[in-house]
């Protein structure tokens, strides 16, 4: 999305509450990387009209996101997962200052491991949200399937990377190269899944939108 439209959209946002301002403060100071606002509200407005009672976030980072998608949707439950020591402490901090502990519940450690191991064994989910690493989003994909319900749907956020990913000419920094190779495959894979109807949305730097439907449509 260009600047132009990403001001224009950006202009017509709703002024947002203090406690949403204060942490996108928060981010800003620590140079941690949350959601751009209208990239946010894309994904709150998912969670308004589907209103999945249970959710799982791969990423906690500050608390941000987990605590937007609560906002738009007061009933859900949500699971988050974090393996850097000082944001999950940072994120812990945050949710029990606005008395949610009872509807975000943050684990620290390895999604992967988290994912495969423990959830699995009393956990399932109607929304799992992907924003941690960009390398392994197949493999975010494939363990968010298993807790997935029938109907649920998946989101992983900056699937187009700064626009590099829509690049043909491969005129990227080199250190972004390897990652950029794998979210293009990541994103053709998703969109070829035969159960599931992928929509990759060019908002902030891209939202993939991933339904699961295992019966065949007509």
């Amino acid at each position: 999305m260009n600047n132009e439209v990403s001001n224009y959209l950006s202009n017509l946002l709703p002024n947002e509450k203090d406690w949403v301002k204060d942490l996108q403060r928060q981010a800003k100071i620590d140079h941690v990387p949350i959601m751009d606002p209208v990239s946010m509200q894309f994904v709150m407005q998912l969670i308004r009209l589907n209103k999945p009672k249970r959710i799982l976030e791969i990423g906690t980072a500050i608390g941000y996101s987990a605590l937007r998608m609560l906002e738009a949707n007061p009933e859900s439950s949500i699971f988050t997962i974090e393996k850097d020591e000082a944001r999950y402490e940072q994120a812990v901090n945050n949710i029990k200052k606005y008395d949610l502990n009872k509807k975000v519940k943050i684990i620290y450690g390895d999604a992967s491991e988290v994912m495969e191991n423990e959830l699995p064994k009393t956990e399932r989910f109607d929304c799992v949200f992907i924003d941690a690493a960009k390398g392994q989003y197949k493999s975010y994909f494939n363990l968010a399937d298993k807790l997935l319900e029938e109907n649920g749907f998946i989101i992983a956020d900056n699937v187009l990377f700064k626009g590099y990913i829509a690049n043909a000419n491969d005129d990227h920094p080199r250190r972004y190269r390897k990652l950029i190779k794998k979210l293009k495959e990541f994103n053709e894979w998703i969109s070829n899944l035969p159960s599931y109807r992928t929509s990759i949305v060019p908002i902030g730097d891209g939202v993939a939108i991933s339904y699961k439907n295992s019966r065949e449509e007509f």
